[in-house]
């Protein structure tokens, strides 16, 4: 008993790639041993492997069994040493299951994936983020980056965490940064000084910038004076949290429905939206434009942050433009041929 003990000890503590050495070599000798002693009842080597593999596993079909005494004996070997060494491969494998499980959870696995949308900083805003990333492109992987230590949407399958500081450099990394198709920061409401939560959202934003500059960055300010310093970094875009939320409460006062207009052009889950449409040879205006796509069911809006376009539909749309639309999905994707 001391002696399979060592046995089971040492192999336990052997890597997995080792192991799996291991047990190939140990299949591939009683194959040979098997078809040695009993050529007559297995035929061919083949058949002699295959009825290792099902004593081992404990299958057991019959349709193959041991005739001589020696046959016997070796299967009683197999029974012993080669049913432990297939329990010890389910059970490792059962444990780095696990284990991955369990980093998974507490946000240490890197995550190897691309075009994937990096969510910093965990909290309601963020939380109501990956609601609409999942109803905007429900395939889609998200990663968040968080100094807690547990995953928040751990039954979330495509939603991956990484815990630690977001300006560390090893941790964007993890998030596989470069690989991402954008960041989005959010203010981290634990601290509570409003300068010192646009300051870390400012060193976060600096290391994104560095590391991966062609990354879209978007970032949730506290503080619109310090929009000046986010400008430094090349940010993309800013959201104003307290700003948005201050106006909207002021136009439901004054103008009734009008913040239920902006919801719903601010969540894809609710009536019209806006998207970005690819443009046609046949438009040569403005006026164009915004007469065919009137009759397709959609309205011309923008064209990038142009919102005057109504005023100038006689000129001419340039090369650069990229148009934006109010629509529901089924106009979008019938305009755009999706």
């Amino acid at each position: 008993m001391h002696f399979f003990l060592r046995i089971t000890t040492k192999l336990m503590r052997m890597p997995k790639t080792t192991i799996g050495m291991v047990i190939l070599g140990f299949v591939l000798f009683s194959a040979t041993v098997a078809y040695l002693l009993e050529p007559g009842t297995f035929g061919t080597w083949f058949n002699a492997a295959y009825w290792v593999l099902t004593t081992m596993a404990t299958v057991g079909y019959g349709d193959y069994f041991a005739k001589t005494v020696a046959g016997k004996v070796f299967t009683i070997f197999l029974y012993i040493f080669g049913i432990g060494l297939l329990s010890l491969v389910i059970g490792r494998t059962i444990d780095s299951m696990g284990s991955i499980q369990r980093q998974r959870g507490a946000g240490t696995l890197s995550y190897r994936g691309s075009h994937h949308i990096i969510l910093i900083n965990w909290n309601k805003k963020a939380q109501a983020a990956v609601e609409e990333i999942m109803s905007y492109t429900p395939a889609g992987q998200i990663v968040i980056i968080d100094e807690s230590s547990r995953h928040p949407l751990e039954h979330l399958h495509q939603v991956h965490f990484i815990s630690g500081d977001p300006s560390s450099d090893e941790i964007l990394a993890k998030a596989n940064l470069s690989e991402a198709r954008a960041a989005i920061i959010f203010a981290d409401s634990r601290i509570e000084e409003a300068s010192l939560i646009d300051g870390k959202s400012l060193l976060v934003a600096s290391s994104i910038e560095r590391i991966a500059p062609h990354v879209h960055t978007t970032v949730e300010i506290t503080q619109e004076k310090n929009i000046q310093n986010f400008r430094h970094v090349q940010i993309n875009e800013f959201v104003l949290s307290h700003d948005a939320i201050s106006r909207l409460a002021v136009r439901s006062a004054l103008q009734e429905g009008n913040p239920e207009v902006i919801r719903q052009l601010l969540s894809r889950q609710h009536g019209a939206d806006i998207y970005e449409v690819p443009g046609n040879t046949k438009w040569k205006t403005y006026r164009d434009a915004f007469m065919d796509l009137l009759s397709q069911g959609a309205t011309l809006l923008a064209d990038r942050n142009d919102l005057a376009i109504n005023r100038k539909l006689d000129e001419p749309i340039p090369p650069e433009a990229r148009l934006y639309i109010v629509a529901d999905e089924a106009t979008f994707r019938r305009i755009s041929g999706v």
